[in-house]
Order: C-alpha cells, then sequence, then structure tokens
C-alpha cells in the first residue's frame, strides 16, 4: 500500500510503478534513524506516549533489509509498515519531503566519515613507504620528460598533500550536512507543537529542497577520484618496461587469458577509469537540479544512485590502491640510473654561474648551448636545495603525520 493512497485510490499501472519505484534501500538504517528522532519529537510533543516510543525504538532497532519487500514503495513506507499499528503515528508532523532529506544527510555525514578513515589508511601506506625511500633517487619528471632530480620520498609525499586537500573537503561536506531539514514538513513545516531540531534550518522550503550537501560530497569523490587517477597513471607508467621503477605486487594485480607473460596494473587502471565517472555523477545532479522549482519535485529521488555509487567507488579505490602501495617492489638500481642522467643537473649549473655573478638568462643560454652542443658537464657538487634533501623528507613526513592523526 503506498502512503498516498487515501487520495489515489486507483492501483497504479505496473510500468508506472516499476518506474516510480526508488532505489533507496541503502538508506534504511538512516532512515530508521531519522524515524527513532522523529518519534522522540512526538514524544516530547505529547502525541506519542513512552510505551508507544519505547515500541517504535525496539522495532527500529530490529528492522533489517530483508524485511523490505518489493511491494513496499519506498523504505518510508517500508518503515511504517513495520513499525505496525503504532507506525500510523509516527508520520504525523513530518512529510516523505523531509524524511529524506533528513536521511540522505545522515547518510553523507556516515559516508563522509568513512571516506576520511579510508584516506588516512591510504596516506598512512604511502608515508611508510615514503620513509623506506627518503633517500632512494628518482628522477623527477615535467611534460614527462626528465627534468630534475629529487627522491622517491620527496615524490611521494607529493600524493599526500593531494589527499590532505581531499580530507578537508569531505570535512567540508560533512559539516554541509550537519543542518537538520526535521520540522520542515511537506515545505511549510506543521501545526503541531513539535520541538525544535538541535541544528534545525532556516526556511521550511530550502530544508526540503536543497541537496547541495550532496553536491559537495560528490565534488569531493570527483576530486579524490581524479587524485587517484594521477596516482594510478604514475604507477602504471612506472610499472611498464619502458621505465621498470616498480614491480606490482600478485595480490594487486592481474594476468592475461592469453599472453602468459603478463602482469597488469588492473587496480591503477581503474582507479584512473573510475574518476571519469565519479565526475559524470556530480554533473548529472548538477544537471537535474538546475533548473527545479522549490519547494520537492520527484527528480530529487535522482539524488541518491549517484550518492550510493560514489561512496562504494571511493572506499573500493583506497581499499585496493592501499593494497597495491603497500606490496609494491621498487628497483632501486633502475631509479638511481634515471636519476643519474647528468642533463637532470642543468639547472644545478645554471643557478652555479648565477651564484658566480652571471645574470640567469646569459647562465641558461650559456648551459643549453652547451647541451646542444653535446658537452654538457654537470657540476662536481649539486648545489644545496631547501628540498627535497632526505632530512627535509623524513621531517616533512612525521609533520605530515602528525596533521593526518589531528
Amino acid at each position: 500500500m503506498t502512503l498516498w493512497s487515501g487520495r489515489v485510490a486507483t492501483p497504479l499501472a505496473p510500468e508506472v510503478q516499476r518506474f516510480l519505484a526508488a532505489d533507496d534501500l541503502e538508506l534504511l538504517p538512516y532512515d530508521c534513524e531519522g524515524t527513532r528522532l522523529h518519534a522522540q519529537r512526538l514524544f516530547e510533543a505529547g502525541l506519542l506516549t513512552g510505551d508507544e516510543l519505547a515500541e517504535v525504538e525496539e522495532t527500529l532497532a530490529e528492522i533489517t533489509a530483508d524485511l523490505v519487500t518489493d511491494e513496499d514503495e519506498d523504505v518510508h513506507s517500508a518503515i511504517e509498515r513495520l513499525l505496525g499499528p503504532v507506525g500510523r503515528k509516527v508520520h504525523a508532523g513530518r512529510s516523505r519531503n523531509d524524511q529524506v532529506a533528513l536521511a540522505l544527510r545522515l547518510y553523507v555525514r556516515d559516508a563522509c566519515a568513512q571516506a576520511t578513515g579510508a584516506i588516512r589508511a591510504f596516506a598512512e601506506a604511502v608515508l611508510a613507504r615514503a620513509a623506506d625511500e627518503a633517500e632512494t633517487p628518482m628522477g623527477g619528471y615535467t611534460h614527462l620528460q626528465r627534468a630534475q632530480p629529487v627522491t622517491v620520498g620527496h615524490h611521494l609525499l607529493a600524493w599526500i598533500e593531494m589527499l590532505e586537500r581531499d580530507l578537508a573537503r569531505f570535512r567540508f561536506a560533512a559539516l554541509q550536512a550537519r543542518p537538520s531539514p526535521l520540522g520542515a514538513g511537506a515545505l511549510a513545516g506543521t501545526t503541531l507543537p513539535l520541538p525544535e531540531a538541535e541544528l534545525p534550518m532556516r526556511n521550511s522550503l530550502d530544508a526540503v529542497a536543497d541537496r547541495d550537501f550532496a553536491l559537495d560530497f560528490l565534488y569531493a569523490c570527483a576530486v579524490l577520484q581524479s587524485h587517484l587517477s594521477r596516482i594510478g597513471e604514475e604507477l602504471c607508467l612506472w610499472a611498464t618496461a619502458e621505465f621498470a621503477f616498480v614491480r606490482l605486487p600478485e595480490l594487486a594485480a592481474t594476468g592475461s587469458s592469453m599472453m602468459p607473460q603478463k602482469l597488469n596494473p588492473d587496480v591503477a587502471e581503474l582507479a584512473r577509469g573510475k574518476a571519469g565517472t565519479a565526475l559524470g555523477r556530480l554533473t548529472g545532479l548538477l544537471a537535474t537540479l538546475k533548473g527545479l522549482p522549490l519547494a520537492y519535485n520527484r527528480d530529487l529521488q535522482e539524488d541518491k544512485t549517484p550518492v550510493f555509487a560514489a561512496r562504494r567507488d571511493a572506499l573500493g579505490s583506497l581499499a585496493a590502491l592501499t593494497a597495491l602501495i603497500a606490496g609494491l617492489e621498487l628497483d632501486r638500481e633502475r631509479l638511481a640510473e634515471a636519476a643519474s642522467d647528468p642533463l637532470l643537473r642543468a639547472t644545478d649549473e645554471a643557478e652555479r654561474l648565477v651564484a658566480e655573478g652571471i645574470p640567469f638568462r646569459d647562465a641558461h643560454e650559456q648551459v643549453a648551448s652547451s647541451v646542444r652542443a653535446g658537452t654538457f658537464e654537470p657540476p662536481a657538487e649539486p648545489l644545496p636545495r631547501r628540498s627535497p634533501g632526505p632530512g627535509d623528507v623524513r621531517v616533512a613526513i612525521e609533520a605530515a603525520r602528525r596533521r593526518l592523526a589531528g
């Protein structure tokens, strides 16, 4: 039975019912929590007895996904059905409009907490490898061409910087999901004397129509996946025979069904591939929201699928890449060989000339001329750098660990 059958007595056509069906089962525990909060408000307003509140809370604690049937229009109607007779009282003072807004906010807050935990775990795996390779030389690249010498530890710390910004974005999304739409009802509140939510939204129309918090979450996921894509691309390059900087761990690689010699970086490739999908989810929901009048419209049913999928992909990508990074083997000899290319020291030589009083443009042209002529010789000793010396890398690693712990 639908929650609105009192107005529309004719059963929906089967094809209409299938089209309108909400894929919202993942919201079930969050909708139960929202119902518990609303029932508490009804009790405080004298609209539920203590025994009825206890019954609601006890039943909600026992509701699981396997109790929802195809006959239920959505998780909201399933919960009301499973509550039994007292369920007919619990919907007083609310609508599915504010009900689903609250459940989705609770969902996003939980998803952000999970994402930050998974980012920290991945970052710790990266930091562990950075500490092991603080002094391991490698060539730094621009335009995918050898540029200047760095260390593996310094390179991996660049990944950490991206991940720390990701943490900030998920924290922001969680904060945006905190205000409560409880009390907004369908769009204009209720005449019942319900107590105010702990952190209420200021406007009841906005409370049921706002999905900015979902966009913030999808944006955080899209940027995270773009970062993981860049990391995945580097791992794919490093694992090629042409670079040969790393060897893939068999616990995080696959083979070929035809070519017996292959060991493929599928984890890195799929992490790279999911970035495009994450971007599509963000732009898709933006397109859905851009033309909607206030307050609630059924178009908003389309907010859940991208949010659910973004959560799964973010957590899956981070977990798989954590396993890959932890098991990755570095070929230090190959890294050192690449880093010993004398042309990586061309900038050092130009700066040595600058230190002797030669204008930089003249020094640049002088070194470039020797490179073209094939007579370039790197300076006997590298100039001191502010970074990324091994000591600086170790200091940076400990500083990053403190920030992540905070």
